[in-house]
């Protein structure tokens, strides 16, 4: 018997919720190809721990990017090991549901439901990130409430209100945690004559990366390798430096979120300033982020519990009743984009 699984096919990672079980594998979305062969070398933490570490024709890929498929190839190649990984044979095809990025056009649609349905799917459905996190988070979708949730993905910043099962307002921008470490790099290289790679910027973030000033804040040894002399080279970043670094990846997500709160009709607005804003998504744990976010909008702002997993735990949730939640799926509802 197929258990049906829930696939979050994220820009940063892919998470696999299976029926019955739980979360069955949490990996990042990265795949390793030798471009001699196409052998699949490595897929996940394998294959992330070969970014930038590789031979010429050794390529770790991320299928998707800005939240769009770059590779359609690539992402089929993907999927199809993800459902090995998980138990899926040609003997046991499981349904699927697969959240995605509420930004994607309906070609980029079409081509994620085939490769799951070529990867060895008996059907593919379609759920936008933002109701699937509103579902993982337990807020009450389908009540005459507002309920606000910013998705900050590796690629994307996606902005819905949600009421009645429904998305009221949505504002989506490719601008996600990667552009964040991408302004790192680019203000390291600028700055200090030094390149470093994406690994590198991801831990400055992380590190001493902020949206706002926060207490007790650090400095950050940085090496990488100077672009003059070509030797390595060590550098000190103080997080001013960072936050203003990243400032306009920053201002675009809270901007995303400005322009959702503009389109609110008034009494979903009013539920705004007592339920909040909730966020999910690797890149909303940015420090101080939640605050320079409250500030602006004026409405509070707070974490869902386990941001990481909230998207494929409420797909996850679809799963375990699919035929209850059809009219939510992408392409199933009328007006569907």
């Amino acid at each position: 018997m197929a258990r049906d699984l829930a696939i979050d096919l994220g820009t940063a990672n892919t998470l696999v919720y299976a029926r019955g079980r739980g979360i069955v594998l949490n990996e990042p979305s990265v795949i390793a190809l030798n471009e001699k062969t196409s052998e699949v070398l490595a897929m996940g933490h394998e294959a992330w721990q070969m970014i930038g570490r590789t031979p010429s024709y050794i390529v770790a890929v991320r299928p998707l990017r800005k939240g769009a498929i770059t590779d359609f190839e690539v992402t089929q190649r993907m999927i199809r090991l993800l459902l090995q990984r998980v138990g899926v044979s040609r003997f046991n095809r499981p349904r699927v549901v697969i959240c995605v990025p509420s930004a994607i056009t309906a070609v980029e649609r079409r081509a994620v439901t085939e490769a799951a349905r070529r990867a060895g799917a008996a059907d593919a459905q379609l759920i936008e990130q933002p109701l699937a996190a509103a579902i993982g988070a337990g807020l009450p979708i389908n009540e005459p409430i507002g309920n606000m949730v910013v998705d900050i993905g590796g690629g994307t910043t996606e902005t819905a209100l949600i009421s009645m099962g429904g998305v009221v307002a949505l504002e989506a921008v490719r601008v996600g945690s990667f552009d964040i470490d991408a302004a790192i790099q680019n203000y390291i290289r600028r700055e200090h004559g030094i390149a470093v790679g994406e690994r590198t910027a991801e831990e400055i973030k992380i590190t001493i990366g902020s949206a706002d000033p926060t207490e007790g804040e650090l400095r950050a040894e940085v090496r990488g390798r100077h672009l003059m002399s070509g030797l390595p080279e060590t550098v000190v970043l103080t997080p001013e430096e960072v936050r203003a670094a990243i400032d306009e990846p920053v201002s675009a997500m809270v901007d995303s979120v400005l322009a959702c709160l503009s389109q609110a009709p008034p009494e979903l607005a009013q539920d705004l300033i007592v339920q909040g804003i909730n966020l999910v998504g690797g890149g909303s744990l940015l420090r101080g982020f939640d605050t320079r976010l409250s500030r602006e909008t004026e409405v509070p702002v707070h974490h869902v519990e386990a941001p990481l997993e909230a998207v494929v735990l409420g797909a996850g949730r679809c799963i375990e009743s699919y035929e209850s939640v059809q009219a939510m799926f992408m392409g199933t509802r009328p007006g569907a984009r």
